[in-house]
């Protein structure tokens, strides 16, 4: 989407250069200004007017494309954004699904253009009234100058007198009479100046908005054309053949819609079912694992068991050993060992012992979050 920066640049890159022409010209604007204040100020007030309209206008637009924008790329929080004012129709029918599957049929695609073109046309014709309006004012000001100068020249040639000879008087009442018919033609010709050159700079401006409405307009022309579905009803029969009637094509409509509903459903129950194959999947294997390791562990302990009762008949000889008095250093040793050796086995059997119950604990645990969830998705 094209933004209408670029449109405001230049209407500010023209009044920048007005503005210069009007300093460099200033002194004989101002005194065509003051042959009538009152009907040239309120030229100016029109134009000063024109032009804050017009740029409200084209600047009123980068919200629109902000929202498109913001659309198109399916920003999360769109609920919260302000609504578009232009675009409000669009906003309605649209709503707020997010997935590539939106469309629109040709008749509302007619539809929503014909209404925005309608909008765009409102605001212009504002524009366009105040164009006139200077034009109107300048040849007010035309008119009324001119009336004035007529009747200030009637009233000279009606005063006017030769019947005395002094040629000197004459003249002097000539001269005096004329300046009412020239404050008149001043006032004739300042409005027209300045209604003429507002209208010419409210004209380049309200070119500026007829541009960036047309661009905005395609640009949302060529977007809503990619959502749009044409329907077997709106196409181009050949003679003898007779278009459906609007009911059947709305029906023919309603039951694409309904079928692509139904699509969209199947595929998301078949990507649940996957899902849930895949869970199930998975909790075989966690519970294999764990009968896996029950079983090392009862190994472990017929091991343990096993050693223990080996262990016994040393300890019986050693205890002998002891009663009957002989003591050698060899014997100790062997019972140190052994006494170590049992130590290490008790040791590694309890720690053993308590990471198989932790891990038994951790396999129960995801076996029911797994079990919870199969049930919430048989649920949904």
């Amino acid at each position: 989407m094209t933004k209408p920066t670029r449109f405001l640049v230049r209407m500010a890159i023209f009044l920048l250069l007005v503005s210069a022409v009007a300093v460099l010209l200033f002194a004989p604007l101002f005194d065509a200004f003051m042959a009538n204040a009152a009907l040239n100020g309120m030229i100016l007030a029109t134009l000063v007017i024109g032009i804050l309209y017009i740029a409200r206008q084209v600047a009123s637009l980068g919200p629109e494309v902000s929202w498109i924008e913001s659309y198109r790329t399916s920003q999360p929080g769109l609920s919260v954004q302000q609504a578009p004012t232009l675009l409000a129709p669009v906003a309605t029918m649209l709503g707020e699904k997010r997935d590539d599957r939106v469309s629109l049929s040709a008749m509302s695609l007619r539809s929503l253009l014909d209404s925005i073109d309608a909008r765009l046309a409102e605001s212009r014709d504002i524009s366009r009234y105040i164009i006139g309006l200077l034009i109107f004012l300048g040849l007010l000001g035309t008119f009324w100058g001119l009336l004035q100068t007529v009747g200030a020249v009637g009233n000279v040639i009606n005063s006017l007198s030769v019947e005395s000879g002094d040629l000197g008087t004459v003249f002097d009442d000539l001269k005096t009479g004329l300046e009412s018919p020239l404050g008149g033609m001043a006032t004739a010709f300042s409005s027209s100046l300045f209604g003429l050159a507002g209208s010419l700079i409210l004209g380049f401006l309200e070119l500026q908005l007829g541009q960036a409405q047309n661009r905005f307009y395609n640009d949302l022309e060529e977007w809503l054309s990619g959502l749009t579905r044409l329907s077997s009803g709106g196409g181009v029969l050949a003679d003898g053949e007779h278009s459906a009637s609007a009911y059947q094509t709305a029906l023919w409509e309603q039951t694409a819609d309904s079928l692509d509903k139904l699509q969209r459903v199947i595929l998301r129950s078949e990507d649940d079912r996957r899902q849930a194959n895949a869970n199930l999947m998975a909790l075989n294997e966690k519970l294999g694992t764990l009968v896996d390791q029950m079983r090392a562990e009862q190994d472990l302990m017929v091991k343990l068991g096993e050693a223990q009762l080996e262990i016994r008949p040393v300890l019986a000889k050693i205890a002998e050993g002891q009663g009957s008095g002989g003591r050698d250093e060899l014997m100790r040793s062997h019972l140190r060992n052994i006494e170590a050796y049992v130590a290490r086995l008790v040791e590694e059997a309890s720690e053993g012992r308590s990471r198989t119950v932790e891990e038994i604990r951790q396999e129960i645990r995801l076996v029911a979050r797994t079990i919870a969830a199969l049930a919430e998705e048989e649920q949904r």
